[in-house]
């Protein structure tokens, strides 16, 4: 029984230190972008907002961090409210990250197609979690109030 103690603490203490890891990195990309983010997930930041082009609505995203994917068959975004899911898909299917010259980061822009009835539901007090899905990858981000944070600091 010893043997599996010390194999448990050894893995929670791994845990604690890769998400302080984590939690640095994803602040450091917070410090040195201007835009406010809009949802963070582990070791990504997303920044995002909408647009309009000819009639069409987009929900326009920037990760930033590890995410790094390249793909011919698009991406998913499914949004989790309080009472609505709503999935939207990438308005291209060609997607490629760019490595970024800051340390061991990737750009990822993705613009997802919403229908105009969907507007109303995408605001960060409605929306509860973002759920980034591309070929293997699926990456979970939590939606981020930047002021409540400034004010705990």
């Amino acid at each position: 029984m010893g043997f599996f103690n010390k194999l448990k603490t050894a893995l929670n203490t791994s845990k604690a230190e890769e998400d302080a890891i984590d939690s640095s990195y994803t602040e450091s990309i917070i410090n040195e972008i201007e835009n406010i983010p809009f949802a963070l997930s582990g070791s990504n930041v997303m920044y995002a907002g909408l647009s309009e082009l000819a009639g069409y609505h987009y929900f326009n995203t920037v990760i930033v961090g590890t995410f790094n994917i390249k793909t011919h068959k698009g991406a998913q975004l499914k949004m989790v409210g309080d009472d609505f899911e709503l999935k939207l898909n990438s308005d291209m299917v060609e997607l490629e990250s760019d490595f970024s010259n800051t340390s061991n980061r990737s750009i990822t822009k993705i613009d997802f197609e919403i229908n105009e009835n969907d507007l109303p539901k995408i605001a960060k007090s409605k929306i509860k979690s973002l759920e980034l899905s591309a070929k293997k990858e699926q990456v979970i981000f939590s939606i981020i109030d930047i002021e409540k944070i400034k004010e705990e600091e």
